[in-house]
């Protein structure tokens, strides 16, 4: 059930008029009824809940939340009036609270028992704002500051305000108060400079330079795509380049590997697709991304985690391993330089191997818990997410299988213990890891 958080500008700018002879808020709330009808065409919208924030001083700023219906929100949007300050940073501060009110008592962030892609309340949230200085009771701020505080429990668990699956968009409304000659050319639409921008691409969404309704209708096509069920990781390079590929698709040793210098594609900040079940409309999942850190049964409290798991990969070619008897989660990476650079490659039946630094038992170990790889049609370019350490145990699996018909034997127990003492204790907790215990046990 994906939630759109709209934000609007309530500061007295939003007074302004354009040459159009609407106001900018006039346009802000239009602009939140042509997405709604827009997002109406899709059937999946028949889930979707709806919250307003706005910038009035808390608790007046969250007009329709977790408890008011569809009816409430149309009428508190329509009710809208601009007046006072342009306070962005509390008032995302209380969008992002807003958000995550419920989620401890859910325990859809499963702290520090591996982060579930398949545990997530997609959430995209809209900023409608002029783009103004940030203004505040004590001044004019040149930069975005979030307040650091926030009144939930088990918000100090994350770094950041928001989570991985919660993206920030703004429509920055620049349209002048005079018509201008339309010499405007339909295209990609500029990000916009103001502080917004920033902080839209630390979570994975962007910012909308508006000029023209034209420009304002085409970014709302454009938002209303974005509304995915998914969650944003941080991939990024580790060891060196891969060796060139020639045109035959084999290892062309006449050219050398590509500089050091960083690429666009050794660093993407990116959305994975998790896709719900068709059947019951949920996702469904076997397999946790591990913690960046070995938990510790003493400690009475658990590290922070960055909102977005920092996920390494190694360019190293290797063959893809599963196994009929165990199965394995697989979703598709959003469009990026890394999937570019992939799939350029044109090797479908290579994979390179992905971990979590600190994931092991000793402070600087990290193992495998998957692989990145091009579809066999070299469409797109998907996250493999296996069993902990999974090119030691799918082998051992196999000869359980296969060789001892599940009846092992003591070498093969000794090579089992040795393989669980590496593996987080929480991978004990999945299902298939318990079921596998009990049939050696």
């Amino acid at each position: 059930m994906p939630i759109l958080l709209f934000l609007i500008d309530t500061s007295a700018s939003m007074n302004q008029r354009t040459y159009l002879g609407t106001t900018y808020l006039d346009i802000a709330k239009g602009a939140v009824e042509i997405f709604m009808k827009l997002r109406a065409r899709d059937p999946a919208s028949r889930g979707d809940r709806y919250m307003l924030v706005t910038f009035d001083d808390p608790p007046y700023g969250v007009k329709a939340g977790w408890k008011e219906n569809h009816a409430t929100f149309m009428s508190e949007l329509k009710n809208l009036q601009a007046s006072g300050l342009t306070t962005l940073g509390h008032a995302l501060r209380a969008g992002f609270d807003l958000l995550n009110l419920n989620r401890l008592v859910s325990g859809i962030d499963n702290y520090g028992q591996g982060r579930n892609p398949f545990f997530l309340e997609p959430s995209v949230i809209i900023t409608i704002t002029d783009g103004n200085k940030l203004t505040h009771s004590s001044g004019v701020a040149e930069e975005l500051h979030l307040p650091l505080n926030s009144p939930l429990p088990g918000s100090e668990l994350t770094k950041e305000p928001f989570r991985w699956d919660q993206r920030l968009f703004a429509l920055v409304l620049r349209l002048p108060g005079m018509a201008v000659p339309d010499s405007e050319q339909l295209g990609s639409v500029p990000t916009d400079e103001s502080a917004i921008t920033q902080m839209c691409e630390v979570t994975g969404g962007r910012s909308y330079c508006v000029r023209t309704q034209r420009m304002l209708n085409q970014c709302l096509e454009s938002l209303v795509q974005k509304v995915l069920s998914g969650v944003v990781i941080h991939f990024e390079k580790s060891g060196p380049d891969p060796p060139v590929i020639g045109e035959d698709g084999l290892v062309d040793p006449a050219r050398p590997l590509s500089s050091f210098s960083p690429q666009p594609w050794h660093s993407c900040h990116k959305l994975i697709y998790v896709r719900p079940n068709p059947k019951t409309g949920v996702p469904v999942g076997h397999w946790p991304i591990p913690e960046s850190f070995w938990p510790d049964q003493n400690s009475p409290t658990l590290p922070p985690r960055s909102a977005h798991p920092l996920v390494r990969f190694s360019c190293i070619d290797c063959e893809p391993m599963v196994i009929d008897k165990l199965p394995f989660d697989k979703y598709e990476l959003e469009p990026s330089p890394l999937t570019q650079f992939i799939l350029e490659r044109k090797s479908p039946h290579m994979c390179w191997q992905v971990f979590v630094n600190c994931s092991g038992k000793h402070s600087d170990s990290a193992h495998p818990f998957g692989y990145l790889k091009a579809s066999t049609t070299l469409t797109c370019v998907n996250l493999f997410v296996m069993p902990y350490n999974y090119p030691v145990l799918l082998p051992l699996l196999d000869d359980l299988f296969k060789v001892h018909k599940l009846k092992p034997n003591l070498k093969w127990r000794q090579a089992f213990e040795m393989y669980l003492k590496s593996m987080p204790p929480y991978f004990l907790l999945v299902r298939h890891s318990s079921c596998i215990c009990s049939i050696v046990c």
